[in-house]
């Protein structure tokens, strides 16, 4: 029996919910494009619901020219005997929003939490984009890929991946080719050339400001109310300063601090390290190059800035008791 003959197998009723993270990227968006597809197949017609703000400009492109549907949770009626399927997260991570109805299944490609509740999970933490997980459904099950399906899985791929240069495994490789060839190349280029607005470019010049470098680790905070999507692009950025092995970004939003965290080092697990910073103030969590978390509950800047400091420092300390020693070192930041 295949993946997703065991998911459907699992599904009482001929609806559910899909459930991204909070704040979906392009790999959750896609995910949930993707299993709305094969569901539909199957027969069961299925909801896509999240919770947050999506404010990334490629995203709401995404969105336009895939002519995506997709609610946010509070504007639905959502019953605790429905059913919910997880994509691209699991239940109890900080940023999964608890809803009402039954979190029967999951699939993801983060490290492994707490199963007993699914009926159903593939769970690959070795896979470099969920959105390769949910195309091995289509080929598995010889299941037609329409060309926006196709568009928005490999774009998915692309950006959890940085363009197939990061976390990629066998599966990601062997997915790409046949999306990539079935994928409306226009609208990926589309996509690509929407990655930033103008004003974007002042959270840039922020992080810049206010970039600390400690040996092999970059800290930033990139300014108030920063869009989730641009936290993670400046990260990314600063992981190309050849002086940098490790790297935290963060911004003060949404009642709450966000951090996004990457590593190049592979000595340095990204989703630990940010777990272990965080422990007793919020949660992190992700992937060993890429991670990200968020402490809740913060109510003014002031507050924000004394707990960003404490974390920075814990920060530093457990990056440098697992690093290697590196040959940058400014003192007067140490």
């Amino acid at each position: 029996m295949t993946k997703l003959n065991e998911l459907v197998r699992c599904i009482k009723g001929n609806h559910v919910y899909i459930q991204m993270h909070n704040y979906p990227d392009q790999d959750a968006l896609a995910s949930a494009v993707g299993l709305q597809a094969l569901l539909r197949y199957k027969g069961i017609d299925s909801i896509i619901a999240y919770h947050g703000i999506i404010d990334k400009d490629n995203t709401l492109k995404m969105i336009e020219l895939l002519h995506i549907t997709l609610y946010p949770v509070e504007d639905l009626d959502i019953l605790t005997e429905d059913e919910i399927v997880i994509v691209d997260a699991q239940k109890g991570n900080i940023n999964v929003r608890e809803l009402r109805g039954n979190e029967i299944a999951c699939i993801d490609h983060h490290k492994q939490q707490n199963t007993d509740c699914y009926r159903f999970y593939d769970i690959r933490s070795n896979v470099g984009a969920c959105s390769s997980i949910i195309a091995s459904y289509f080929f598995e099950n010889d299941i037609p890929l329409s060309e926006d399906v196709a568009t928005a899985l490999v774009y998915g791929q692309q950006m959890d991946t940085a363009h197939m240069s990061r976390g990629v495994s066998d599966l990601d490789i062997d997915m790409f080719s046949p999306l990539y060839k079935a994928a409306n190349l226009v609208k990926l280029r589309k996509f690509e050339t929407s990655s930033l607005k103008r004003g974007d470019l002042m959270n840039y010049q922020e992080a810049i400001k206010n970039l600390k470098i400690c040996r092999n680790i970059g800290i930033a905070d990139i300014g108030k109310n920063c869009p989730e999507g641009i936290i993670a692009s400046v990260s990314d950025f600063f992981l190309t300063l050849s002086e940098l092995e490790f790297v935290m970004v963060y911004s003060f939003r949404a009642g709450g601090l966000k951090f996004s965290v990457r590593s190049s080092n592979e000595s340095l697990d990204a989703s630990e390290i940010i777990r272990q910073a965080l422990y007793g103030l919020g949660d992190g969590g992700g992937h060993s190059d890429m991670a990200a978390g968020f402490i809740p509950n913060i109510t003014s800047e002031k507050e924000a800035e004394s707990i960003a400091q404490h974390v920075e420092e814990r920060l530093i300390l457990l990056v440098q008791f697992t690093s290697l020693p590196s040959p940058s070192y400014d003192s007067s930041v140490c």
